[in-house]
This record gives C-alpha cells, structure tokens and sequence, in this order.
C-alpha cells in the first residue's frame, strides 16, 4: 500500500515539477560548455554532443536550432538515461551538482539536400567541432571554401554560417596538349561540362556549364596558366575562389548563376615559362656585369 502511495506522489510531482522547470529555464544561467561537437553522416543524419560542466547552481542547456529527437544524458561513468523532448522545445534545464555531463541528440530537418548539395544553415555562439563524411572533399562556409587539409573535422568559433556540401561530385579530366607537352585540367563538379577549350595566344580556359547554382572547381596546372586571373561568365566578370596552391596547381570555384560560357582568363602562359628564366638571367647579367668590371680595374 505504501509503495502505491510513493509511486503515486513521484508520478504527481513529476506532473507539476517539470512544467515549472521548463517555465522557469528562461531566467535560469546558462551552463558552462567545454565543447560542442556536430556529426554529420553520410546520409545527412546529425548528432550533437554538449560536454557540459559541473556547476552547483540550476543552468540551462540551450540546444542548436532544430527539431529534437533521441535526447540523452550520459554522466562521467558513461551511464545513459534518455528522456522525451517537449516539442518545440529550445532549450532544458540542467540541475545543479550533476558533475560533468554530455548532452546528446539528433537534430532532424536541418539539413536540406537540393541540387545535389547539402546545406546546414547553422547558428550557434559556442565554439563548435564539425565532424564531416569522409566522402567530403569541397566544404564551403557562406560560400568560401573550407581547406580540409586531408581533415573530415573544423572547428567553428562563434558559429553563424551557411555549411554546403556535396558528395562523390563527379571529376572531368581535360587534356590539353600543346607542342610536345601534355596537361592535365581536372573540373569537380555535377554540372555537365562542355565545349572545353584552352586558348595559348589569349591566355585562357573556357567551357560551357549546363546548370546554374552550383560549385564548379576548376583544377589548373600552374605550368599551363598562371594568375593573377580573372573570371568571366557569358563575358561578364563574376566573383570566384582561388583557395589552394600547392606550387604546381591552383584550385579556382565559382557558383553560376546561370548557364552559359565560362572563361578563365591568366596572365602568364605556357611556353612562356621557357624563356621567363633566360630573360631574368640575361636582365641580371646586364646589371651586374658592370659592378663586376669596375671590381676588377680596382
């Protein structure tokens, strides 16, 4: 009989504690966050991660904006205990004097695939680690690229961006010969690429791109074209990326707004790499030539 009547008070007190808890979290502190770690799967799937403090007061835990689902508390034993989310729920309370805790969820609807490109419009202040598919090789925040450096994983400070992505985007290889010479242009993107052409005399790559708001990552042997550069679409000069150069390539992307004739104009062109050294060497010559006869009358 007595264990009726407890079972029956903690059911009561849970009834009317928990809706004051979530009333009362707005005026609460909000806890203090070691880290905050964003997984995203192959699949689109994301799994957020707060390692919170220990704090002897009431705080509240803020979540990333989303629609929550699987939420579980797991302390520094590793034990696990789930608990049901009210919906629409923004943020939970965060009891005092529970030690170290993670705070782990799934955040449904937040990524959106459409035109082949993933993207995640994310906004949240503490430092946050974004773990990527493996199968990421182009990342873009606000539409700057991101340089992995062979990394699936960056971390993001103050975090307010725009996350795209895509995967398994196709790669076209371009060869261009010239003389006894061969190079290899690369293009990585979905867009179907046509009417590729390299132009020696005005120092340019062009094609045609098929679709519009996409990347377009156009990979350029430093040897064939060298920048600065500058980006045409149908002969209209649009803004683009130049995001690495490793000493023998450049990567170059731009997002079209629509279809047409992209060109990629350069300043220095093979061959005339051939006789940029001769010509330095002969102008240095020149000038240290007389230096070197005056040394010598002395």
């Amino acid at each position: 009989m007595n264990s009726k009547i407890i079972t029956g008070f903690l059911i009561l007190l849970m009834i009317l504690v928990v809706p004051q808890a979530y009333a009362q979290s707005e005026s609460l502190g909000e806890v203090n966050q070691k880290s905050v770690q964003v997984t995203i799967d192959n699949e689109g799937k994301i799994e957020v991660i707060h390692q919170i403090k220990s704090s002897n007061q009431d705080k509240i835990l803020n979540f990333v904006d989303g629609t929550i689902s699987n939420l579980e508390f797991i302390d520094n034993l590793g034990r696990h205990e789930s608990m049901d989310v009210i919906e629409g729920s923004k943020s939970i309370p965060i009891l005092a004097n529970q030690g170290e805790l993670f705070v782990k969820y799934n955040l449904d609807d937040a990524l959106i695939l459409k035109n082949n490109i993933w993207t995640l419009d994310f906004r949240y202040l503490e430092t946050t680690t974004f773990v990527i598919p493996e199968e990421v090789e182009l990342l873009f925040a606000n539409e700057r690229p991101v340089f992995l450096e062979g990394k699936n994983a960056f971390t993001c400070h103050g975090c307010q961006m725009v996350l795209e992505y895509s995967i398994d985007e196709p790669r076209k290889i371009q060869h261009v010969n010239w003389e006894t010479q061969e190079f290899l242009v690369e293009i990585i993107t979905f867009v179907e690429i046509d009417n590729f052409e390299f132009n020696q005399p005005s120092k340019e790559i062009s094609f045609k791109v098929n679709d519009s708001n996409q990347f377009v990552t156009t990979i350029i042997p430093l040897e064939l074209l060298w920048g600065p550069y500058a980006v045409f679409l149908n002969d209209e000069k649009i803004f683009f990326h130049e995001y690495i150069n490793n000493g023998t390539h450049v990567w170059l992307n731009i997002k079209p707004d629509t279809t047409g004739k992209v060109v990629i104009i350069g300043t220095t062109v093979v061959p005339e790499f051939s006789i940029i050294a001769p010509l330095a060497i002969g102008f240095l010559m020149i000038m240290i030539i007389p230096f070197v006869r005056k040394f010598n009358l002395h």
